[in-house]
Formats: C-alpha cells, sequence, structure tokens
C-alpha cells in the first residue's frame, strides 16, 4: 500500500481538524513537560547552590551543575521502558505516564526543605526528584515527535514535526519569563525564601492542562495499523540494537552537537556565568531571564522554519545549514556576552538561537524517517537519550569546570566548536530519507540502512 498525501497508511483521511489537535497537543505537551525540566536548571544557575548544595560544603556552582548531567543519565531508562511500551502499548499512553511523571516531581521540588532545615537531605531529596525528571524527559520526546509525524502528510512532516520541537523554546520562554516575573514580585531575600517555588508549584496547573489536551487525540496511525495486524514487536529494543545499533550512534552523534551548545541556556549555565556576584559580569537576575527569554523566541521562530525548510531541501541539507550558522553562534557566543551589556548577551544568544533551531527544527522529521516502524519508538527514544547525554548532559559542568580552572571562557568555545563539529560530521554519514513511506507496508524499504556506505541495517 502506498501512503498518499493527507491518507494515515491505514488509508483513512487524516482531516485538518484532526492534524490541528495533534499539533496543538504535541506542542502543548511538550511546552509543559520542558517547562518543568528548564525550571530546575535554571533555579541551579540561581538560587540552589545556595540553598541545598551548602551543606556540602564544596563548589555549589559546579555541583549543582552535575545534578542537572545526572538526570541526563536516567533518560535511558526513561527512554528504554518509553520505547518498550511506546511500541507494545501506544504512543499516546505513553506520553500520559510522562506528562504525570514530570509534573509530580517538579511540584515535589516546590515544597522541599531546604538544607537550613534538614541538612545533607535537601541535596539528596532534590537529586532523587531530579532523576524522576530526567526519566521522564527521556521518554517524552519519542512520543510526542511520533505523534506528529506519523500523522503528517508526506511533505509537511517536517513542519509537523517542529510542532514538538517548539515545546523546548517555550518551555524555556515560560521557565524564564515566570522565573523573571517572580524575580520582581519576591526581590532579594524574598526570592530565596519564597519566590523560587512558586514556578515549580505552578506546574500542577500546567499538567491538568497538557493531560486534558492530550487525551483527547487519536493514537499515531502507525500505531493503530501496527496493532490491527499484530505486528508488533515482542523486544523492540533487542531487534534495534540487534540490527540498528551504529545507526543509534549516529544518530545521537547528530543531536550531541545541537544538545551541548542549546544547554548553554537551557541548562543555566549563561544564567549563573551573568549573575554571579563574585564573577566577571554580575548582572541582575531578572534583565538577565528576560534576555534569555528574547532568545527563546527567536529559537522557536527559526525551528518552526528550519522544519518548513527541511520540507523543501531535505532534512540532511537543512542541518548542514544548520551547524555552518551554528558554529558561527558559537564563535560570537562569549565575545558578545563578556561585554557584560544586556543588549549584547541577547545579540549573543538570539545569534546562537538561529543555529540551534535550523539543528533542531529537522530532527523529529529526521529520526522518524530513520527507523523501521515496528521498532521506531524505541529508534527515536533511545537515539535521543544517548545523544543528550554525549551533549547536554554535562555541557553546563564541563563550562564552568573550564572557567574555573583557565578564568578565562576561551576553551568553553573551542568545546562548543568541537561538538558542532562532530554533529556536522554524523550528519554527512546519513543519505536524506525525506518522504520515505512510514507505515508497516514498508518495513523492508525502511529496514535499508541510510548509512553512507552500509546496504542493510
Amino acid at each position: 500500500m502506498t501512503e498518499q498525501p493527507g491518507f494515515t497508511p491505514t488509508g483513512t483521511i487524516a482531516s485538518a481538524a484532526d492534524r490541528r489537535r495533534v499539533v496543538f497537543a504535541t506542542v502543548v505537551g511538550t511546552t509543559v513537560e520542558w517547562y518543568d525540566f528548564f525550571i530546575y536548571a535554571t533555579a541551579v544557575g540561581l538560587v540552589f547552590g545556595q540553598l541545598f548544595f551548602s551543606a556540602l560544603g564544596t563548589n555549589t556552582v559546579i555541583l549543582g551543575f552535575a545534578t542537572v548531567g545526572i538526570s541526563f543519565l536516567f533518560r535511558p531508562l526513561g527512554a528504554f521502558l518509553a520505547g518498550h511500551f511506546g511500541d507494545k502499548l501506544g504512543r499516546k499512553r505513553v506520553l500520559m505516564w510522562t506528562l504525570i511523571l514530570m509534573g509530580a516531581a517538579t511540584a515535589l521540588i516546590g515544597v522541599l526543605p531546604t538544607a537550613e532545615v534538614i541538612g545533607v537531605g535537601a541535596p539528596i531529596l532534590l537529586v532523587l526528584l531530579r532523576i524522576l525528571q530526567g526519566i521522564s524527559a527521556g521518554g517524552e520526546w519519542g512520543g510526542a515527535v511520533l505523534m506528529a509525524v506519523e500523522h503528517a502528510p508526506k511533505k509537511k512532516r517536517g513542519i509537523f514535526g517542529a510542532s514538538p520541537q517548539i515545546g523546548v523554546p517555550l518551555g524555556l520562554l515560560l521557565a524564564s519569563g515566570v522565573m523573571a516575573i517572580m524575580t520582581a514580585i519576591a526581590p532579594g531575600d524574598q526570592f530565596l525564601a519564597w519566590g523560587w517555588r512558586i514556578p515549580f508549584l505552578l506546574s500542577v496547573v500546567l499538567i491538568l492542562i497538557g493531560y486534558y489536551v492530550r487525551r483527547n487525540v487519536e493514537e499515531s496511525p502507525v500505531f493503530a495499523e501496527l496493532a490491527a495486524r499484530k505486528e508488533k514487536a515482542k523486544m523492540p529494543i533487542v531487534q534495534l540494537f540487534r540490527k540498528h545499533a551504529l545507526l543509534v550512534l549516529i544518530a545521537a552523534l547528530v543531536f550531541a552537537g545541537n544538545n551541548a551548545i542549546g544547554y548553554m541556556t537551557t541548562g543555566g549555565y549563561i544564567q549563573a556565568y551573568t549573575t554571579d556576584p563574585e564573577g566577571p559580569i554580575g548582572l541582575e537576575r531578572g534583565p538577565v531571564l528576560w534576555a534569555v527569554a528574547g532568545s527563546a523566541v527567536t529559537w522557536l521562530l527559526s525551528t518552526l522554519l528550519a522544519g518548513w525548510v527541511s520540507d523543501r531541501i531535505g532534512r540532511r541539507n537543512t542541518y548542514i545549514v544548520g551547524w555552518i550558522m551554528q558554529l558561527g553562534g558559537v564563535v560570537l557566543l562569549f565575545p558578545l556576552v563578556n561585554t557584560g551589556s544586556i543588549g549584547s548577551i541577547f545579540a549573543a544568544l538570539a545569534i546562537l538561537t538561529i543555529g540551534l533551531g535550523f539543528t533542531y527544527g529537522p530532527q523529529a522529521a529526521l529520526y522518524t524517517e530513520l527507523f523501521p516502524a515496528s521498532i521506531r519508538f524505541s529508534g527515536v527514544s533511545i537515539s535521543y537519550a544517548i545523544g543528550a547525554i554525549l551533549g547536554g548532559a554535562f555541557a553546563p559542568t564541563i563550562a564552568a569546570a573550564i572557567v574555573d580552572a583557565t578564568g578565562s571562557t576561551e576553551m568553553v568555545t573551542w568545546y562548543l566548536a568541537g561538538m558542532t563539529v562532530i554533529g556536522l560530521i554524523a550528519t554527512l554519514m546519513l543519505r536524506d530519507r525525506s518522504g520515505i513511506p512510514l507505515g508497516p507496508d514498508h518495513e523492508d524499504e525502511q529496514s535499508v540502512s541510510p548509512i553512507h556506505g552500509l546496504a542493510k541495517a
């Protein structure tokens, strides 16, 4: 059976209203998930070192960023679980579970006692809740992108796939904006006393909204057909690594090249570096948070544009353009940030996020088109989780350690440039598969390796 634009793989017409519901649900759901995830990283850069990690009597900034990275180590667990159940029970059900888990962990952080109250127990409980966030994040992304791309017409997969991708800049925008508002409502010591808790507790409301929206969308048509045919893989993860291990690694490196650079802001490093009162810049929290929020808008727009462009020139070509722009943004980042001007900081982040958008917007469609239908959830989720570990997991920690050791940001630039080049090389190793049929009728075609030089996976 051939997939036709405007049709699901089962042959039923997917109405424009159905597709709008799917797009809206993926945007809302991923925005809520990433708001929860990023609010932690923002708080690490601003208050957690003082409130939670001071009990450990060490470099609280580096230690705080290390906990951001630790959660990434548990993303593969979330990806394995979500991939297994997503390929067996469906995309939609897994997305409901990940949303609830993320929201519960975030809200509980908002009521945690600090180190002043319970000593070393405070950072231990905080890290445990961060681990739950990591497990949820590891399972969330794969389901969201498959719901979007597998519902999309063949010639619009890029722009449909960009809808869950914009949840990241939207989550960053929301997290930075809410934190900035709270610094105005509860300035100085009030922010440390209670103001930082409100953004975490707000997660309860956002989760209820996300849950309501997601429960009203249809299951992915590709999974629905697999289920109807009883062709679901018995052990999808085993099949994935037996047949596609090299592809998983290359796909992970593509994401790592983007993720390491993105976590300069989403991981809270720029926020901490520019607001550290003992650092070279020492700005107020509020203006920096607004600059980050502004750059989230440019990231959102460039992500959407990249998805649209990838439907016209292909995923691979869009990525190549993006890597070149991202490298330019990396080179300009710290020279502009180090001027200490809010305008220059915003300009640096805005330029950087244009390249980030072009190496992130096409990712959902790229990943979906790389893997066969029966193991696709496992493939995209695990590739994403491994890429996050190799890229963003410890990028803020590495940057902080480099500056602490050298007293300069020059080597941070080299580190970020190196990660960008790795992403470019990984992209060049892949063939473009834009428009490949996604349904289970085409597993043989989907199983042909997209890696240059290999005929079969």
